[in-house]
């Protein structure tokens, strides 16, 4: 489904990835694995075309996507979904869930996005977006863009900084996403949480990727993930 070769990118004068190779097969769970300042953020954002340069080729279902606008590869069937989750602080929960546009046919509608996140339901025309708790944000994060049709969702450390409870709730979240069809590239720090949702973990160092794990074989390379992640 996704097919990055030798992509390189830059904000501003600083150039952050250098020659980044990778695949995302339809259908599976990837995630990028690294410390801090590994180059994983910016490679989906580079996907998405929302940094300054890129060079090399992005090819989504076979269609070049390098030289497009953010608009034109959202409409392609992308979605991004930010650490930052970008919740509007005027809207409802219920005018979040709305506002981004359906692109294609295959989104959740909203009894299914109610019955992944029930809280979301129960809060959905009583309380603004950012008044609710770090986890329902999250979570209302990932429903916005299941309810666009996008195929491929990119989701950039949804686990970060959330309860215990919220992260298991998440993980069976991407289970059933992946169940429905969907494909999932996963950025995470935290590779505990990774091998319970992935299929397999590309691991980034200095703007590249430098090893790719079978989830299968994440015990075996145990030793050699923990110099990779400094952990």
């Amino acid at each position: 489904m996704l097919e990055v070769r030798g992509l390189n990118a830059w904000y501003g004068e600083s150039h952050i990835l250098h020659g980044v190779d990778f695949d995302v097969q339809e259908g599976e769970v990837v995630t990028l694995l690294g410390r801090n300042g590994a180059g994983k953020t910016t490679t989906m954002k580079s996907i998405m075309g929302l940094v300054g340069r890129r060079e090399g080729s992005i090819r989504f279902r076979g269609s070049e996507t390098i030289g497009l606008r953010p608009d034109m590869i959202a409409r392609a069937g992308i979605a991004l979904c930010q650490e930052e989750r970008g919740i509007f602080a005027s809207l409802s929960v219920a005018e979040n869930l709305v506002l981004p546009p359906v692109i294609a046919p295959g989104g959740l509608d909203l009894a299914s996005i109610h019955a992944l996140f029930p809280n979301l339901k129960e809060r959905a025309g009583t309380a603004q977006g950012t008044r609710l708790s770090g986890g329902e944000q999250q979570m209302l994060a990932i429903a916005r863009i299941l309810r666009t049709g996008a195929k491929l969702l990119l989701l950039d450390e949804p686990t970060e900084g959330l309860a215990p409870v919220i992260v298991q709730q998440i993980g069976r979240t991407i289970r059933e996403i992946k169940q429905r069809g969907f494909t999932v590239l996963l950025v995470e720090q935290n590779f505990r949480f990774a091998q319970t949702v992935a299929d397999r973990h590309y691991v980034m160092e200095h703007g590249q990727v430098v090893d790719m794990i079978p989830n299968q074989m994440l015990a075996q390379r145990m030793e050699q993930l923990h110099a990779y992640l400094g952990v």
